[in-house]
C-alpha cells in the first residue's frame, strides 16, 4: 500500500529501531569526523580579510566579487516595543540559497540523508546539516570551488518526488530581508546513490533524539525539519497509523496533532496579524557603517559601545573538507546567550502554543509569529536590559511547569561566530490564564502548520522550537 507524505514523517517520526546506527554510535561517527578534519578558525582583523573590503563610499563591508553578503548600517523608526529608533550593523544577503534534505525508504520507513559539516561559527565544530546546505554564491561556484555535493537533486535535474518546498526567513534581527528555500525530496526505494563517508542516513525520531541534545544538529537541518506536517487525524485513524510502533503515549500524540478543536479558528487569528501589521510601523534605510550611531568600526571590529547586542569580527578559516578549504569573512559574534521559548498549554484537550507578534527589521511584512519569549540579544534576566519581556519568568522559574525540553542549539554557524541560545518548551498547569496581552494568542500545532505553508508567518524562532518538539510530547 502507498503511504501518504504524512503518515511516512509521522511513521519515520516514531521509528527509533529502524536506523542503521544507535544514538551512541551516531555520536562516535560525529566526533570521529570531527577529529578527521583539519579546522583552523582565526579572529582577524575585518580590514585585514582577504577579497573582502570597506566601500569608503557605500560605507559598507562586502565582497570583491560583489556576492555573498554584505555589512550595512542602518537605521530604524518604529512604533513597536519601547524604543522608537536605533541604528545598528546588519547583514545583507538578498539571495535565496538551498537547506534541502533528501529522503528514501529504507525497510519501509523514511530516512534523512544528512551530513556532518563543519561551519566555522559551530559550537562543537561538527554538526548534523542538511544534504544539501548552499548560498546562491556557492551552487553557482562564484568561489571557484566544487559543486556542493547532491545539487542535481534540488535543482531540476534529477527527477524526483517534492514533500516540502517553502520559502522561509531567516534571523530577522541580523539579516535584512533574507530567506532560504527549506525543501525536503523523496527519490524511489529502489534507487542506488553513492553515499560519502560525511553523510549517514536517520530515522527522523533518531534526528529528533539527537536535537534533544545541545549543539548536535545545525540550525538549518532543523529549520528544514520544522516544515514536516504528519497529518491532522481522528483518534481512532492515528491509533491504526501508529500502532505497529508500540507506543503507550497516542493520547499525547492525538492532542498535539489530532482533528480537535482549537480556542480560536484561522480567520480570527489572521485577523488579529492584520489588525497589528496595521497599527505597527516599521522604517528602515540603509545608511554608511560610518554614521552607524552608538557603534564604532574601528577597522578590526565593529562594536556597540555599550558592549551589548553583538560585534562584527572578521574570520579567517581552513576547513579540509569544504568546497573551498580556505577563506576568509566577517561573522557575527554575539555579546552573550540568549534564550527562546514555548509555554504549551492543553486547552479543549489539544496542545496550543502561546504565540506573540513579533516586529523585526529583517521582515518582509512588518511583523512574524514568534515564540512567547524570544531573547536572542541582550541580557534577558529582569532590570538587564531597557525591554521587559512578558512571560520571562516562567522559564527562569519554571516551578509548577513541566519541562517539555530544554537544550542549547547554535545559530547559523556560518555566519554567527559560537553563538548559542538556550531553547526551552515548557507545559503550563491547567490554572495558568487563557486571557492574554495584545500582542499574543493562543494557536495550535496544526494552525501553525498552516501557517508554515506560507511565506512570512513563522519566524525562525518559531521554527527551530517546533522542530525540537517531541512528536509524542
Amino acid at each position: 500500500m502507498k503511504l501518504s507524505t504524512n503518515i511516512k514523517f509521522l511513521q519515520s517520526a516514531l521509528a527509533s529501531s529502524y536506523g542503521h546506527l544507535s544514538t551512541e554510535e551516531i555520536l562516535k561517527w560525529l566526533y570521529d569526523k570531527r577529529m578527521s578534519v583539519k579546522v583552523d578558525i582565526q579572529q582577524t582583523p575585518i580590514n585585514q580579510l582577504d577579497k573582502w573590503l570597506y566601500d569608503g563610499v557605500e560605507g559598507r563591508i562586502k565582497h570583491i566579487s560583489g556576492k555573498f553578503f554584505s555589512i550595512d548600517g542602518i537605521r530604524v523608526h518604529t512604533n513597536y516595543g519601547l524604543k522608537e529608533t536605533w541604528d545598528q550593523p546588519i547583514i545583507n544577503q538578498p539571495e535565496i540559497g538551498f537547506l534541502g534534505i533528501l529522503t528514501q525508504m529504507k525497510n519501509g520507513v523514511l530516512h534523512f540523508l544528512l551530513q556532518a559539516k563543519i561551519e566555522p561559527g559551530n559550537i562543537n565544530v561538527v554538526q548534523l546539516s542538511p544534504t544539501l546546505q548552499a548560498t546562491k554564491s556557492n551552487y553557482t561556484r562564484v568561489h571557484q570551488g566544487k559543486t556542493p555535493t547532491f545539487l542535481e537533486y534540488f535543482n531540476g535535474e534529477r527527477k524526483v518526488t517534492v514533500l516540502v518546498d517553502q520559502l522561509q526567513s531567516e534571523q530577522g534581527a541580523r539579516f535584512f530581508k533574507k530567506r532560504n528555500r527549506n525543501i525536503i525530496i523523496e527519490i524511489p526505494e529502489e534507487e542506488h546513490i553513492e553515499i560519502p563517508d560525511n553523510y549517514i542516513w536517520l530515522t527522523l525520531k533518531q534526528l529528533k533524539d539527537l536535537m534533544s541534545m545541545n549543539n548536535v544538529v545545525n540550525m538549518d537541518t532543523r529549520t528544514v525539519v520544522s516544515a514536516i506536517n504528519y497529518g491532522n487525524f481522528d483518534s481512532n485513524t492515528l491509533q491504526n497509523e501508529i500502532n505497529a510502533f508500540q507506543t503507550n503515549k497516542i493520547e499525547n500524540i492525538y492532542s498535539l496533532i489530532g482533528n480537535g478543536k482549537p480556542l480560536k479558528d484561522i480567520e480570527s487569528i489572521l485577523s488579529w496579524l492584520t489588525n497589528l501589521k496595521s497599527r505597527y510601523e516599521l522604517l528602515v534605510e540603509r545608511i554608511p557603517l560610518y554614521t552607524v550611531r552608538d557603534w564604532t568600526f574601528d577597522g578590526n571590529t565593529i562594536y556597540n559601545q555599550q558592549g551589548k547586542y553583538f560585534e562584527v569580527i572578521g574570520t579567517r578559516v581552513q576547513i579540509d573538507n569544504r568546497e573551498v578549504t580556505t577563506w576568509d569573512q566577517p561573522m557575527i559574534k554575539p555579546a552573550q546567550e540568549g534564550l527562546i521559548g514555548f509555554i504549551v498549554k492543553k486547552i479543549q484537550g489539544i496542545y496550543h502554543f502561546l504565540v506573540q507578534a513579533k516586529v523585526e527589521i529583517g521582515c518582509f511584512d512588518v511583523l512574524e509569529i514568534a515564540p512567547t519569549v524570544q531573547c536572542l540579544t541582550g541580557n534577558y534576566h529582569e532590570n538587564k536590559n531597557e525591554y521587559s519581556v512578558p512571560f520571562i519568568e516562567f522559564f527562569i522559574n519554571p516551578e509548577g511547569f513541566k519541562v517539555i525540553h530544554k537544550s542549547l542549539q547554535s545559530e547559523e554557524g556560518g555566519r554567527f561566530f559560537l553563538e548559542q541560545n538556550l531553547n526551552v518548551i515548557i507545559e503550563a498547569p491547567e490554572d495558568f490564564p487563557v486571557e492574554l496581552p495584545d500582542n499574543y494568542y493562543w494557536i495550535t500545532f496544526q494552525q501553525l502548520m498552516l501557517f508554515m505553508k506560507f511565506n512570512n508567518y513563522l519566524n525562525i524562532a518559531t521554527r527551530n522550537l517546533l522542530a525540537l518538539l517531541p512528536i509524542e510530547m
